[in-house]
């Protein structure tokens, strides 16, 4: 039986597989968006986060950090993907006096989103748990609720997917003029 020390040498803090993203978000991702538009990026990077979650459910005992890694790291690129665009696209259009507004909108949406997710797999993983104590009934739950962010995330992949579809130009942009500001009523 190994002691805290043993256990302590052996854990690897994952945050710096996804700390890499601080640079990237803010690097590629602004020329990606400017290159293929809000929405294929997006959808990227909804990609990216179904096969970081996809290969996570085969998670075994014997599991090493190193097979783990692959899926943080796509979960990383994700992040790097997802939050930029969607602030973008959550805020454009928005007069410039409502910016903060939506900004709050889209941040309380954003936690809500999180608590919800949250709830939703913690219940999952109860339900899947039941009375089991052994670590084999563990690792079969954390496996069904890997399913949870899986699902969520291709909903939202499938959502995304019918935003990539070519739509004709407006009038307005025909004629190069800007659309007006959306103002929000509170």
């Amino acid at each position: 039986m190994q002691g805290p020390a043993e256990r302590r040498e052996r854990v690897v803090d994952p945050g710096g597989t996804t700390g890499w993203t601080v640079v990237l978000a803010p690097t590629l991702t602004p020329w990606l968006v400017q290159r293929y538009g809000n929405a294929r990026v997006i959808f990227g990077g909804l990609l990216s986060g179904l096969a970081a979650y996809a290969l996570f459910v085969g998670i075994g005992m014997d599991w090493s950090y190193a097979a783990m890694l692959p899926s943080m790291l796509l979960i990383g690129l994700m992040f790097a993907f997802v939050y930029g665009p969607l602030t973008i696209v959550a805020t454009e259009g928005i007069a410039e006096d409502e910016q903060g507004l939506a900004g709050g909108l889209l941040n309380s949406a954003f936690q809500f989103g999180a608590a919800l997710g949250l709830s939703m797999v913690t219940a999952v993983s109860v339900a899947a748990l039941g009375d089991a104590t052994s670590p084999e009934a563990g690792l079969s739950a954390i496996r069904t609720t890997l399913l949870v962010p899986l699902a969520a995330t291709a909903v939202a992949a499938l959502i995304m997917a019918t935003g990539l579809r070519r739509r004709p130009p407006t009038p307005a942009a025909e004629s190069g003029e800007a659309d007006e500001p959306v103002t929000i009523s509170a």
